[in-house]
């Protein structure tokens, strides 16, 4: 479940990027919190933090590990129930989200599911056996107007067809809400050796009608049988990510 610290350190500098402070900042997969805190070192202040865990365990360590970072109970509202199932902060918008939900996860995919806002829109939902795009969906419908969401996903979420491509074609043609895709290498999570993206989300984009792509996936650093993103490597993908240039071999504006 562990999200690696430099994959962590991309996800907070991308959304705080141009930002000193933040009203509050948002993860629905939260495990122990560790996203969490680290969007709250890539700024001088976080008002609130939000999240929600389904193990009751991690849960409770989420909620020690504020207190141990020294994040004011009064300042954190962490809630253990399914995310995608039972939303506990629905009506909360967040100028932060940030999340590294389980890949590929099974969920009930239930019809009644299409009278719900954060999927009735699109038309379709998300595959029974990948909820990737339900956790997508979900985190859109909590980001703020002005707010930025980043997730890490496995790979297959760029090409797969079917409801999928469908959800994917409306996030972008008909929304606009798609900035970015960071390609990262492969066999840099614990347990899983499959490549995967950050995607970045906006509400209100500057530049709307394109799409940056950054191809991260040869840059690393290789111990054992790990792969790591170096302080270089994540220093790169913010630089490019900042500047929405087109890097040969490296980043395209699309």
């Amino acid at each position: 479940f562990y999200t690696p610290q430099q994959v962590s350190k991309v996800l907070a500098k991308i959304v705080t990027t141009g930002k000193s402070k933040l009203k509050s900042v948002y993860d629905p997969t939260c495990g122990s919190g560790s996203l969490l805190l680290r969007v709250a070192k890539e700024v001088d202040d976080v008002s609130n933090f939000y999240g929600q865990e389904l193990n009751r365990t991690t849960y409770n360590l989420a909620r020690m590990n504020m207190i141990l970072h020294d994040i004011h109970y009064r300042k954190f509202d962490i809630k253990q129930e399914d995310t995608i199932e039972h939303p506990q902060h629905i009506d909360e918008r967040f100028e932060a989200v940030v999340a590294n939900p389980p890949f590929s996860a099974h969920w009930s995919a239930n019809p009644l599911h299409m009278s719900d806002d954060r999927f009735s829109q699109y038309g379709k939902l998300a595959p029974k056996t990948k909820a990737d795009f339900a956790f997508v969906q979900h985190m859109i419908h909590q980001l703020d107007e002005n707010g930025t969401m980043a997730i890490v996903l496995p790979h297959g979420v760029l090409f797969r067809g079917g409801a999928e491509g469908h959800i994917r074609k409306y996030l972008i043609e008909d929304k606009n809400y798609l900035d970015c895709v960071i390609g990262l290498p492969a066999n840099i999570f614990y347990g899983t050796g499959i490549p995967t993206c950050v995607l970045v989300f906006k509400k209100c984009r500057e530049d709307s009608g394109n799409i940056l792509f950054i191809d991260a996936s040869n840059e690393f650093k290789k111990i054992k049988a790990q792969n790591y993103l170096t302080d270089e490597n994540v220093t790169k993908i913010i630089d490019t990510f900042k500047s929405r240039e087109t890097i040969d071999k490296y980043s395209y504006l699309a």
